[in-house]
């Protein structure tokens, strides 16, 4: 009898007696292959993690477990509070866990960086804060995108990388989503039959991410949920040194059952004998059009308590810094990814240190030792760096910019030898000195700007607290120095206004004898600053907000509470989604849409405000995989049926026609809704900018969670800026946040503003994103927000930002874009003068007199055009535009050579000038800009 028939012999007898007998799991461990028999039956190498969102689904997943016949431990999530608490099995296997603390998350990256692997499936922390979300994307390469809307064949990858995954039984029809790599170093192990075949399984050196509910039935076949598993486990013990078979400093305690487990966070005890019933896909109480849907009349929902707001708090305080003098093992892609970091802050210090070197005064005034010599220690020979480098001991205050830069450079050149020869602690001690000594050396002291957006959302906490106009003006005093040329000041807050409004039902009850916006309109432009108002367009109350004002944290807002049926609901009758704090409204209500335009048409025509910013312009988060479902609005459930005779509550994603017409059918209210706005609005003022606060979350991924296309308003014109909200704590992860937004081909002529948070950022930490803003294709950036200033960043930006003098303006690109061109294009001019003077472009005669031509003609095209904005003279400066920059790149080849850094920032700023044209002729030819361009 062969193997196969054996253990299929000995299953079939298992199951018939309905358990499961240890002394098996020999046989099929040495059948299978998965691990040495001793590991299986004396030693668990696996720990496994029990939790409240895969209680349901546990007699599935140990059924499996079992199946695969590795022996394993169970770690109750609840009781992990330190990275001693993920335990000392070097494999950790994550199934279907969607919230994870701060905590926990930072614990089970120190458990990783000390040698832990992991394996996960499902939406892992999808439900988590976003600064836990951010870090889980990092330790698992990738992150749940979306559900898919049907069961998908999964396949091979074409590219072969994965030896381990090729086995047949690893392939078949899933019910998953699709998991978005987190960047180049991350590799496909699995993808989905479907189009562009986007990834199933991703993995890390470290780690391997299954797009799928593992252990459930209704996703995929027990058979392919244990080879995946059996693969995963074996790739990640196969990989690891021998005797390196526990993680110092975990848990060495190794419970084999849940009951051991504590108690449920809600107070329940965790009986694994009687699981949870699942919550159904329709709700009864929606199963029959009746027209109430008094959120009075429903069972409050039972949900499990939270420390903090996991959705819409987009970053909290975890950081990824790096631990100094640990010898832990940097794996290739990291020593790749610290390498590109460092050379990439030596980049921004030195174009920070040559636009504050040719600023303020022209190039006959400026004295050629004034910028840092570094850009000439290029010409020096590797040995006489090094010999340089050796004379200064590692550690001892650095001299000059000029020693901090030759340092720097040299130690991310020699990352790759100290990692090869594993002396990973002084690898880690040089390259965080490094940073540290490149941080101290950008120009604090001197003005680095040019004319930019540099806005800066004032908040209702900070208005509040300001109590009148005078302590007002002292907030505009600071702004204005700090170089602030435009506030989105906080206007609708929960349905409730800052101002005193004939069309919303009550004022925010905090403020009391004045009136915030018509201070602030007037404060703001007796400072030559643009004020916004900032309003919350679809989210219409905050539970945080009632505790402030000492309402039950139930209470809807002002507006739901006069109008209930303007309400929207989720899939179980909940107002208020799970997990989070705000009830919204239905787009779809058209009387629910006529209030918001007639409170925003009061708000646009009573105060002279330059413009208006939609936030939660937007549905609640959902995930329709998980069985969250959100946008059952009376209006919109009616709306559906009569277009498609379907009652959008006795839907699901498997159905994909009709869900996909019910995504559409939502995303479509908000886009016609901010038409709607952009069209009226701007009959009432022509010149009024529109602004929408956005999440930066890829395109599809977005429209399937919070129905949010921003890309089409950009498109269709609708709004002048978008204001992505990319929040990270350090710069590397802004940039990835926030560098494709800026270099999309999919937004028309609208500006984009990346998002800087300022909470928890260390203020040479924001300089340092603001000098990458600076150094990107765009036109500016929002700071958020104002309550997060302090003395120490009113010194830096005034410094750096700051008006030379309190008399002196400069143009705001949405405002002027045409003299933006114009400013910014001379500054970028002086920079080329600047360093050809001190012979530092390496160019023949013949060429820079060439490129000089080139120059002086654009410059003349684009202050003709500022001076008078015609049609023929736009057409002139954008053909001159063109033909300096098509060959831009073939006159600095020898440049790019030694500073491609420097060159693709020039070429960027060419690229911001471009948009600002384009921009500009958009205005041209709407109404309003029609009188300033004369044909």
């Amino acid at each position: 009898m062969k193997y196969q028939d054996i253990i299929k012999d000995i299953k079939l007898n298992l199951k018939k007696t309905g358990f499961f007998i240890l002394k098996f799991n020999f046989l099929l461990v040495n059948c299978l292959g998965i691990l040495p028999a001793t590991a299986a039956i004396e030693e668990p190498v696996l720990s496994i993690v029990h939790s409240q969102e895969n209680a349901n689904q546990w007699t599935g997943i140990t059924d499996r477990l079992q199946a695969v016949g590795v022996k394993y431990c169970v770690i109750p999530l609840a009781n992990v509070k330190s990275v001693t608490d993920w335990g000392d099995r070097r494999v950790l296997f994550l199934p279907n866990v969607e919230t994870l603390t701060p905590t926990q998350a930072i614990a089970l990256e120190e458990w990783m960086s000390k040698g832990g692997r992991l394996i996960a499936s499902g939406p892992v922390g999808s439900l988590s804060a976003p600064g836990v979300r951010q870090l889980l994307r990092s330790l698992l390469g990738g992150y749940w995108g979306f559900s898919l809307n049907q069961t998908e064949q999964m396949k091979p990858t074409k590219t072969k990388i994965q030896g381990w995954a090729t086995q047949a039984e690893l392939f078949g029809k899933v019910r998953g989503g699709v998991v978005i790599p987190n960047d180049a170093m991350t590799q496909s192990a699995a993808v989905w039959n479907s189009q562009d075949n986007p990834a199933a399984v991703v993995t890390t050196e470290r780690s391997t991410f299954l797009g799928w509910r593992w252990g459930t039935d209704a996703t995929s076949a027990a058979d392919l949920d244990s080879a995946w598993l059996k693969a995963a486990v074996n790739r990640h013990l196969t990989a690891l040194p021998k005797g390196t078979n526990k993680v110092e400093g975990g848990s060495q305690s190794c419970s084999t059952s849940v009951a051991t487990a504590p108690q449920r966070e809600s107070g329940r005890e965790n009986n694994s004998s009687l699981p949870e019933s699942p919550r159904p896909l329709v709700s009864k109480s929606f199963s029959s059009p009746t027209p109430s849907l008094s959120p009075s009349s429903r069972p409050l929902p039972i949900t499990p308590p939270r420390a903090q707001e996991a959705i819409d708090e987009l970053e909290q305080a975890v950081r990824l810094d790096i631990a100094p003098n640990s010898n832990t093992p940097i794996d290739h892609n990291q020593a790749i990814a610290l390498q590109q970091e460092l050379e990439n802050l030596i980049g921004r210090v030195e174009s920070a240190h040559l636009a504050a070197s040719t600023h303020a005064s022209s190039v006959s005034e400026t004295k050629s030792d004034e910028q840092p010599r570094s850009r000439r220690l290029r010409a020096q020979s590797l040995e006489e760096q090094q010999t340089q480098f050796a004379s200064t001991k590692l550690g001892a205050p650095v001299a000059s910019t000029e020693q901090a830069i030759t340092q720097a450079r040299l130690i991310a050149k020699n990352l790759p030898q100290l990692i090869a020869e594993k002396n990973y602690a002084l690898a880690r001690q040089q390259w965080l000195e490094a940073k540290a000594s490149l941080w101290k050396q950008f120009p604090v002291d001197r003005r680095l700007a040019q004319p930019e957006i540099r806005a800066v959302w004032l908040d209702r906490g900070t208005i509040v607290r300001a109590g009148s106009e005078k302590g007002l003006a002292q907030i505009f005093d600071r702004l204005a120095q700090a170089g602030i040329n435009t506030v989105f000041f906080e206007t609708v807050n929960a349905s409730y206004t800052i101002y005193p409004s004939q069309v919303a039902p009550q004022q925010n009850p905090l403020i009391r004898g004045w009136d915030p916006l018509a201070a602030a309109v007037k404060l703001a432009h007796k400072r030559d600053m643009e004020l916004h108002a900032w309003v919350w367009t679809f989210a219409a109350g905050n539970q945080r907000h009632n505790e402030i004002i000492n309402l039950n944290p139930s209470y809807p807002g002002p507006v739901l509470a006069a109008h209930p049926d303007w309400a929207n609901y989720d899939n179980l009758g909940n107002m208020i989604p799970v997990n989070q704090t705000k009830p919204f409204f239905d787009p779809a209500n058209p009387e629910l849409r006529q209030y918001l335009l007639k409170l925003y048409e009061e708000i646009v025509t009573r105060y002279d405000v330059d413009g208006l910013q939609l936030d939660y312009i937007r549905y609640p988060f959902q995930d329709p995989f998980a069985g969250r479902y959100y946008g059952y609005g009376k209006a919109a459930r009616a709306q559906f049926q009569q277009l498609t005779g379907v009652d959008p509550l006795n839907i699901s994603p498997s159905q994909p026609d009709l869900w996909q017409k019910w995504t559409t059918f939502r995303t479509q209210q908000v886009d016609s809704f901010v038409a709607q706005v952009s069209q009226q609005l701007r009959q009432k003022r022509a010149n009024l900018i529109l602004s929408v606060a956005v999440f930066p979350l890829p395109e599809l991924e977005r429209i399937q969670k919070i129905q949010q296309h921003w890309e089409l308003w950009a498109r269709q014109g609708d709004v002048d800026l978008i204001v992505p909200m990319t929040y990270a704590l350090d710069t590397s992860r802004f940039q990835r946040l926030a560098q494709p937004w800026i270099a999309s081909t999919q937004l028309g002529s609208t500006l984009l503003l990346p998002g800087i948070r300022l909470l928890s950022l260390p203020p040479v930490g924001a300089l340092d994103q603001l000098q990458l803003v600076r150094d990107l294709p765009v036109s500016g950036y929002a700071l958020f927000a104002a309550e997060n200033f302090n003395n120490e960043l009113d010194k830096l930006f005034s410094s750096t930002q700051g008006r030379v003098k309190p008399t002196t303006s400069e143009p705001i690109p949405h405002r002027q874009p045409f003299q933006t061109a114009a400013v910014r294009y001379t500054a970028l001019q002086r920079e080329w003068k600047f360093v050809l003077q001190n012979d530092q472009l390496q160019m023949p005669a013949k060429t820079i007199s060439d490129f000089n031509n080139q120059a002086e003609i654009l410059q003349t095209a684009l202050n003709q055009l500022a001076s008078s904005p015609s049609a023929s003279n736009l057409l002139a400066a954008r053909a001159s535009l063109t033909r300096l920059k098509s060959q831009f790149r073939a006159l600095m080849s020898r440049e790019v050579i030694d500073n491609s850094y420097q060159v693709k920032v020039w070429e960027n700023r060419l690229a911001t000038i471009e948009k600002l044209l384009r921009y500009g002729e958009r205005r041209r030819r709407s109404p309003s800009e029609t009188s300033q361009l004369r044909p």
